[in-house]
């Protein structure tokens, strides 16, 4: 490798950590998934669990295909997720009109916990809302919906 190579390679290293998108939205990610596990700890939930229960209270029955387009999450994730879910008894699966899909709707048991699950939720937003402050907090879901659109 010639110096100049080594040094090219050098310039766009030391660039990564600061300017890298990607690096900073899983780093970001990790965090906020943090904080929200740590909340909904006290009841056995973690965030992907609740935003999973979430979109199928919203959705009454769904199938697995739909929940992880909804989400951004693969086939396996998803199913792996629901697996979890139900073997606890918070969600029930059941085969649709074509036998080849798979629905989720809640058990009574999810719908309980979700009720739990809300009033926790909604103090971490309260929170990080108040620690970014509103117009930080609008701009910076803004800007992760435009992410989004990129898929």
């Amino acid at each position: 490798m010639s110096n100049s190579t080594a040094k090219t390679k050098l310039a766009i290293a030391t660039q990564v950590p600061e300017a890298c998108m990607g690096l900073h939205i899983r780093q970001a990610s990790r965090i906020l998934t943090q904080v929200y596990d740590d909340a909904l700890r006290s009841i056995d939930l973690e965030i992907n669990q609740f935003t999973l229960l979430v979109a199928i209270y919203l959705f009454k029955e769904v199938s697995i295909t739909r929940l992880g387009q909804e989400l951004f999450t693969d086939q396996t994730t998803i199913t792996r997720n629901i697996k979890v879910l139900e073997k606890r008894g918070l969600i029930a699966t059941h085969p649709g009109e074509d036998r080849r899909i798979k629905l989720v709707s809640l058990t009574l048991q999810g719908q309980m916990l979700l009720d739990r699950a809300f009033p926790l939720w909604e103090k971490v937003q309260a929170e990080l809302k108040q620690h970014f402050g509103t117009q930080k907090w609008q701009t910076l879901l803004s800007l992760l919906s435009e992410v989004k659109s990129l898929s």
